[in-house]
């Protein structure tokens, strides 16, 4: 179905969702069969990041986990390229029932609304398995910024203007749609600049090139901590473990436009839904154990046990929010 301006304000950004996802699908796939016959053989686990990046770190920390609990080896293979949606594309056409990926929301959201030749769709091709973990983004501004609170380095950006610069890892990016979302909700006019990827992004900053930035945790408290960059305040709907002295931007008045980046297991839709309830059942006791809970909030990510229908959820929820962004933007992509 096509996505007009026209229909995004007749109907609202919850049309896009409707249009793209039908509650329940998933649920009712993973329902029924007989789940202890799988898996048969090794598992493999394609991540479209090189080692080392953030969802390879989630996958590697639940890979060897699985494979005691499913009896087979599971194994993690990188493929990096075109932020992880070269490995959706192949996940997606995969026919052996043991090929899943660990996938971010943007492959499974908001990919085919900003590249419609991609060669995959989010809705038909995948089954999802569940979330692995969730983190916030924390909104950044120079150190060398006006003010200490929230209101006060907001007020600072405001008073920025068109002059003010905002970073990105790139075009349709989550930080990108993410800002752009902010900037709706936050009367921001700051304009954006690309970059190849959030350590550019930082460097920019300090630089004085850009004044600010939607950053993983991970990579922005390191900055934050030294006074090199003041932090405003995470998108997530509540504070975060993963960074537990920093108030939400909700904290600051801003309303609507909380966001997380999140990575997930994914398989092709034509797994067999007995496979799909026997690798979401193990998933769930895997992250739920506090030796794994806690390693994955070591690398950044913080554990999100739930159902198949808990995963479609999230991906609806992703996909009304960014879409509206992208259709009203303009907003393409070619990765």
């Amino acid at each position: 179905m096509k996505i007009t301006k026209r229909r995004l304000l007749e109907g609202g950004a919850a049309a896009i969702a409707t249009s793209l996802f039908t509650p329940g699908t998933w649920a009712q796939r993973a329902a029924g069969g007989d789940a202890a016959a799988w898996p048969t053989k090794p598992v493999r686990i394609l991540v479209g990041f090189p080692a080392g990046a953030s969802p390879d770190l989630a996958a590697r920390a639940i890979a060897e986990p699985l494979s005691k609990i499913l009896r087979q080896p599971v194994t993690v293979e990188n493929k990096p390229g075109a932020s992880g949606n070269l490995v959706a594309a192949e996940v997606a056409k995969a026919s052996d029932d043991h090929t899943i990926g660990a996938l971010i929301n943007g492959n499974l959201t908001i990919a085919r609304l900003l590249n419609p030749s991609l060669g995959f769709d989010p809705e038909k091709d995948f089954a999802p398995i569940g979330l692995i973990g969730t983190a916030p983004l924390v909104l950044v501004v120079s150190g060398n910024a006006s003010g200490k609170s929230a209101a006060d380095l907001l007020l600072w950006v405001r008073n920025l203007g068109s002059a003010g610069k905002y970073g990105t890892p790139g075009v349709g990016t989550v930080g990108h749609l993410g800002m752009e979302l902010l900037k709706s909700r936050a009367a921001i006019t700051a304009q954006h600049k690309p970059y190849t990827g959030n350590p550019q992004v930082i460097a920019g900053i300090l630089a004085g090139e850009i004044q600010l930035a939607l950053l993983p945790p991970g990579l922005a408290m390191p900055h934050v901590k030294s006074g090199k960059l003041k932090a405003i305040g995470v998108t997530s709907p509540e504070r975060s473990p993963l960074v537990n002295d920093l108030p939400t931007i909700r904290d600051a008045d801003v309303r609507g436009a909380d966001l997380e980046i999140w990575t997930a297991l994914a398989a092709p839709a034509s797994m067999k839904p007995a496979a799909v309830a026997r690798l979401n059942a193990a998933l769930v006791e895997v992250i739920s154990s506090p030796e794994v809970s806690e390693a994955l909030l070591k690398t950044g990510w913080q554990a999100q046990p739930g159902s198949p229908d808990t995963l479609a959820r999230r991906m609806r929820a992703d996909t009304t929010r960014l879409g509206g962004v992208i259709i009203m933007k303009g907003i393409r992509s070619e990765a």
